[in-house]
């Protein structure tokens, strides 16, 4: 299997595990992972939204691992995905000041994640 595939699956999983504590049982997980509560079923819904986001980014990802038609794509959506994420980030640590150590590492992994995304595309181009 190739690195970019490995990649692929490597991030996948994580992004699923991640988004099971947003969304599987948001009322308790928020709480217990992030100390956030969550008040109320529109609250509950945007977790839960966010939720299928990331598990059908998850599968995409996976499938793109395996079906080289789709690698290149699937590769431009996680660095894409990654990007986003980590360039929210950046602008509420700018906005609200530092978050809790965890959103910190959230960071890191989502700027390397962009990082090695760019790279695999950049070497699939070649």
């Amino acid at each position: 299997m190739k690195s970019d595939s490995i990649f692929l699956l490597v991030v996948a999983i994580g992004v699923f595990f991640v988004s099971l504590g947003y969304g599987l049982f948001p009322y308790t997980s928020m709480q217990s992972l992030y100390e956030i509560e969550v008040g109320n079923i529109n609250a509950a819904n945007i977790y839960r939204g966010i939720m299928g986001l990331y598990i059908a980014l998850s599968i995409f990802w996976i499938v793109g691992a395996f079906k080289d038609s789709l690698r290149l794509a699937a590769l431009w959506s996680l660095t894409v995905f990654m990007t986003g994420v980590g360039l929210g980030r950046v602008l509420s640590i700018v906005i609200d000041g530092m978050p809790d150590m965890i959103f910190i590492n959230y960071l890191i992994v989502e700027i390397i994640g962009a990082f090695l995304g760019f790279k695999f595309i950049k070497s699939a181009k070649k």
